[in-house]
């Protein structure tokens, strides 16, 4: 229980968490701007309290994470072909994809474990439950913080009030099976989702904004909805000056700045 302790005040030492995604790649493979992960994490602000990154390349990031006032690594533990956008997999099963103790000792720091529900079959609902439950709970024995994604199968089909509705209850249902925190959509009612929640929600940047001021802008939604802090990925990283741009994001969600003086601050396009 120390270890989580510990772990989860550095992630929330500064009450938002900012969180850093460059694990595409376990699903996409290379996609623009994480090529070569590690330049590309190398490159990312130490402002920011934490990288998600997938367990096989955690090993080739290591010195990233070597020195004493470093973000912490999380690492994605199963793999669910919900995220398989190019290959149109829609199915949203669940499988393990590496264990915790291997885990750690790659360097991992917290773990993410994510769910999909109401896919359209009972059984495989179940089966993604069983992951997560098995997953979230040897990660606790060993002292690991964990957090949850809940992850709609379909997402991109449904309508604003289904998404709400999805991801109000996923979000729940993460939090009750033992999610330390829970990341997820921002949605048209997102206060419900966090307000119903007895774990941080941290909320995601799903598809590339067209503008760094549109992507900021969803950062300040989430936050003034009561997130806990957010995770972004392609908006943070395919942009013209991701350092800057991660600096800009830090100050929104920590300190409260608006999307419009971050953007004129640090001289984003």
């Amino acid at each position: 229980m120390d270890g989580r302790r510990i772990r989860w005040g550095r992630l929330f030492g500064e009450g938002r968490a900012v969180i850093i995604a460059v694990d595409h790649g376990m699903f996409d493979g290379p996609i623009p701007g994480l090529e070569d992960l590690p330049a590309t994490v190398a490159r990312i602000n130490p402002l920011v309290d934490a990288i998600l990154l997938a367990p096989g390349m955690l090993r080739h990031c290591g010195e990233f994470f070597a020195g004493p006032r470093r973000p912490l690594a999380i690492v994605r533990l199963n793999w669910n072909s919900v995220y398989c956008f190019q290959w149109k997999y829609r199915a949203g099963r669940s499988v393990y994809a590496y264990g915790v103790e291997e885990a750690l000792r790659e360097g991992m720091d917290l773990a993410l474990v994510s769910l999909t529900l109401h896919t359209g079959d009972e059984e495989r609902d179940a089966r993604n439950v069983e992951v997560f439950a098995g997953l979230t709970a040897e990660a606790h024995r060993l002292g690991i913080p964990v957090i949850g994604e809940y992850f709609p199968a379909g997402h991109l089909q449904m309508t604003a009030d289904q998404l709400h509705d999805n991801v109000r209850i996923g979000t729940r249902i993460a939090a009750e099976l033992g999610a330390d925190a829970v990341k997820t959509f921002y949605t048209r009612d997102f206060a419900s989702v966090t307000g119903t929640c007895p774990v941080p929600v941290l909320g995601l940047g799903a598809e590339k904004r067209p503008t760094a001021l549109e992507a900021l802008r969803l950062a300040e939604q989430e936050i003034a909805a009561g997130a806990g802090g957010v995770v972004f990925g392609r908006n943070a990283l395919q942009v013209a000056n991701p350092f800057s741009f991660q600096a800009a994001l830090c100050e929104v969600v920590k300190q409260g700045l608006s999307a419009e003086e971050a953007v004129a601050r640090y001289r984003l396009c």
